[in-house]
């Protein structure tokens, strides 16, 4: 059985993720639970508390993810399953980055710790673009920053690919998740060594 405080989060990422931040409170989620607002406020003293407490959950499954997927001897097909992982996590949290903007306006914890991860996926992203040149699965790069710059355009796909799917689609489904991990696939093809697209074609749709 879960707790209460497990319950209240619970509750409060399903909200979030139907109704959008702007539309739920402390009062909606107590509501919600069918307890007072007095007993959500013993756990969490502001909605910030609660949006902070589910960033964190996030970034603890992207890290167990990435950790499972460096496991693999298969180098590029470890680079989708990231990939596609990261993504299924989001749609699972899918508020955070409807309403991403705002959260970094609104919570400097969470953006103070954002701005640091982003740099750590950055550290690991040249890492793992180093081993898969060793391995000529990726060609060596020819202008400056290239891969630094490719990590970037990753990045702003990841953050922002869920706003393209709620204006052009109206809604997010695990079929959204399928269709812009195939785009960030293909964005790598370009990069990929003659070995690396021989590879490329047996695990891209994995």
């Amino acid at each position: 059985m879960r707790n209460t405080k497990d319950k209240i989060l619970v509750t409060a990422l399903d909200l979030f993720n139907t109704q959008g931040m702007a539309k739920v409170t402390l009062r909606t989620i107590a509501s919600k639970m069918g307890i007072s607002q007095g007993n959500l406020n013993y756990h969490f003293k502001k909605r910030e508390d609660i949006v902070e407490a589910l960033y964190f959950q996030i970034v603890v499954n992207i890290n167990q993810v990435i950790a499972n997927s460096m496991q693999s001897k298969n180098h590029l097909e470890s680079v989708f399953s990231i990939s596609k992982a990261i993504m299924f996590t989001f749609y699972k949290y899918q508020f955070f980055l409807l309403d991403f903007v705002l959260i970094m306006r609104e919570n400097k914890k969470i953006k103070a710790h954002y701005v640091t991860l982003i740099k750590q996926r950055e550290a690991e992203f040249l890492k793992m673009t180093k081993l898969l040149i060793d391995k000529d699965l990726i060609r060596k790069p020819i202008f400056s920053n290239e891969y630094n710059n490719l990590f970037k355009r990753f990045q702003i796909l990841s953050d922002f690919w869920m706003s393209s799917v709620v204006v052009e689609q109206g809604k997010i489904t695990e079929a959204s998740v399928d269709q812009y991990s195939e785009i960030i696939y293909q964005s790598l093809f370009p990069y990929l060594t003659l070995k690396g697209q021989e590879l490329y074609k047996s695990v891209s749709l994995v």
